[in-house]
């Protein structure tokens, strides 16, 4: 996942604003006590994303897999004043301490936190939304977009995590694929050649892939 040395991530997080008390607290929470924490968007993401919703100042912002809440928090610190996030995850075994995180961020009454299947919840959301972060089961990643793109009012933002997928996304002819690198990389080139959006991929931690709904 890491994509540059250490030396210069380190530059780039001694240059970015540190992390406050509570996000700290959700990274050491993660880590000591929650299976798979590099799931967890982190210092240098979860900025990106909050200067994403600053600049945007979304009133509806969709996340799909909420994990520890680091990456919902950062995102509802940009929402418009009475803005609401709404954040979707499969793990009731998260709940008490994820909620316990939005208490603490003072930001729960906007953040609408919903247990169960992605797929099975999203056919009944209404939109419009502003802003959509997917950060669930890759394997389903296709299948996410194609429940939300039209939600997402025209101008919108749709952001989706680890594109790159480690670097797997490179690869050589012949060469075997797991389901996951084959759904990330058909999803990859599905967002390109979708006429309803415009897509930018950044090469950020995992890779963000940005698409711009026209």
């Amino acid at each position: 996942m890491e994509f540059i040395s250490p030396e210069l991530l380190a530059y780039c997080e001694a240059h970015t604003q540190a992390e406050d008390p509570l996000l700290l607290k959700i990274t050491r929470e993660t880590q000591a006590k929650v299976l798979l924490p590099r799931m967890l968007s982190g210092h240098l993401q979860g900025k990106t994303l909050e200067f994403f919703a600053k600049m945007l100042q979304p009133t509806a912002i969709l996340e799909i897999g909420t994990f520890t809440g680091y990456s919902a928090i950062c995102l509802a610190r940009g929402l418009a004043p009475g803005g609401k996030l709404l954040t979707l995850d499969i793990n009731d075994e998260l709940e008490t301490m994820v909620r316990g995180f939005f208490e603490e961020s003072g930001l729960a009454s906007q953040i609408d936190y919903r247990l169960g299947n992605a797929r099975e919840l999203l056919p009944s959301i209404p939109g419009p939304f502003d802003l959509i972060f997917i950060d669930a089961d890759k394997f389903y990643y296709s299948a996410y977009y194609e429940l939300v793109i039209d939600k997402l009012r025209p101008g919108g933002i749709i952001l989706a995590d680890n594109v790159l997928w480690s670097g797997k996304i490179l690869v050589e002819e012949g060469q075997k694929i797991d389901k996951d690198t084959q759904a990330l990389l058909d999803f990859n080139r599905q967002l390109a050649q979708d006429p309803r959006v415009e897509t930018l991929l950044l090469p950020i931690r995992d890779g963000i892939l940005m698409a711009r709904k026209r």
